[in-house]
């Protein structure tokens, strides 16, 4: 690799090179072969670009949105969305909405919707009557990937991570349920912060650069959803790990958004652009020092180190690993995962989800380990639509607790919902205990103070 080239005394150059011996990996890279990676089924299903529109017609303003009857034709609002894309979410958002008529035909929309459907007639469809492909000319009121198979994985979670694809920084975010993102945004169907603050970790950052491609001007890093998010192994930490790196996770998340709405022109890449400076202990220029100051990027970076330190401590690895040997150990882990897929042990991210049917054979046996929890635990015909909103969830979070003869823990609240995260349930129960609505009892279980 060449490291430096410097004019000779003559016509010539001095060049220097950094040399490494190893076995040449199919990338022709040396060292960790991260591209030999395999996906694992605990990932499956939950990551995926955004919406393809093909049609600039379908976004509109907010004022456009009111116009075609959002706020006073029901239902309408299921069907106009706030829409976001790279830029939108990196830099300044344009405030945008999309019409998404996902899941109607042309003939509900005409009916239930005429403005709207007159509006994509108009604006959308001319376009598409040209097209080459079949499916995009008949389906012309659809986005041409409206990402069918997805969004079930949406479905019943208020929030999701997102990241774009392209870009300078790796930014893992969560955006609101009601959100569509754009094809060049990932989305990430998991709502648990858990989850945000690994993938903000350094080892996860690690792997992504390495795993991903590169792109444009600038060279940026891309987010290759099937070898960046697929293959990863995720930690597996004991309960008060996961905690700790949960809070971590939801504090980088909260601090971001409350500096951004104290200052609206502070974006996320002047938030990272300015913590990149600081790690590399480069003096600051007066617009970066204007942005250090208002995104209080100093607390930015000591999140980001907590949470470095924690993730690894998940992985029961030291905190200073070269980024060469968490790699290493990353696609060995890999390897381990793979091989415990293989036997039949799947450690799902979200069980409740990818595999249902595992889920509830897991019920059974453990509630039969306590007869007072498992009698307060409906059958699972029985339970309840997990709720969409978090002020709903946490409502319906305190009834169980309410209802409850004994105190209970997330995993038996969970049960009482369809498809209820267990580290959504336990978030809310650790908010209401912070409320003094509810109280700690014996371990883990928790309940309301009477």
């Amino acid at each position: 690799k060449v490291v430096s080239e410097v004019a000779g005394t003559s016509d010539h150059l001095e060049v220097e090179f950094e040399e490494r011996v190893g076995k040449i990996l199919p990338d022709l890279t040396i060292g960790a072969d991260v591209q030999g990676a395999v996906e694992l089924l605990a990932n499956e299903g939950l990551c995926c670009p955004g919406v393809k529109l093909h049609g600039s017609g379908f976004i509109v303003t907010p004022e456009e949105a009111k116009q075609l009857g959002l706020g006073t034709i029901p239902g309408l609002e299921k069907h106009i969305r706030p829409y976001l894309n790279g830029r939108d979410l990196m830099q300044t958002s344009r405030g945008l909405m999309v019409i998404d008529l996902f899941g109607l035909s042309a003939r509900e929309v005409n009916s239930r919707f005429p403005e709207v459907y007159q509006w994509i007639k108009d604006k959308v469809k001319p376009d598409r009557d040209v097209n080459r492909r079949a499916a995009y000319r008949e389906n012309w009121w659809i986005f041409g990937e409206p990402r069918k198979a997805f969004r079930p994985a949406l479905e019943n979670i208020c929030r999701y991570i997102s990241i774009v694809e392209t870009s300078k920084h790796r930014v893992f975010v969560f955006l609101d349920g009601s959100t569509l993102p754009d094809n060049k945004l990932i989305a990430i169907a998991l709502d648990g912060s858990f989850f945000l603050g690994t993938l903000s970790s350094h080892p996860h950052v690690t792997w992504a650069l390495a795993a991903g491609g590169w792109l444009g001007f600038g060279n940026d890093p891309v987010y290759v959803k099937s070898r960046c998010f697929d293959p990863f192994p995720f930690p597996d930490p004991p309960d008060a790990l996961r905690q700790r790196i949960r809070g971590l996770g939801e504090r980088l998340d909260a601090h971001r958004k409350a500096q951004q709405a104290k200052h609206p022109k502070l974006t996320l890449t002047n938030m990272y652009n300015v913590l990149e400076v600081v790690r590399e202990g480069r003096a600051l220029t007066p617009k970066e020092k204007e942005a250090y100051e208002q995104g209080l990027v100093g607390v930015l970076k000591e999140i980001h180190d907590e949470l470095d330190a924690a993730v690894a401590e998940a992985y029961g690895w030291p905190a200073d690993l070269p980024e060469s040997e968490v790699l290493e150990r990353l696609v060995a882990l890999n390897k381990e995962r793979a091989a415990e897929e293989a036997a039949g042990r799947v450690r799902w991210l979200r069980p409740e989800y990818q595999a249902p049917q595992e889920a509830d054979t897991q019920t059974e046996i453990e509630i039969t380990a306590e007869e007072q929890v498992a009698a307060a635990i409906p059958a699972v015909k029985d339970r309840l639509p997990w709720p969409k909103s978090l002020a709903e969830q946490a409502a319906a979070v305190r009834r169980v607790l309410d209802e409850s003869p004994v105190a209970v823990d997330s995993a038996a609240v969970a049960k009482h919902f369809k498809r209820a995260p267990k580290d959504k349930v336990q978030e809310l129960l650790e908010t209401l205990v912070s409320l003094g609505q509810a109280r700690p009892g014996d371990g883990d279980r928790a309940y309301l103070r009477g």
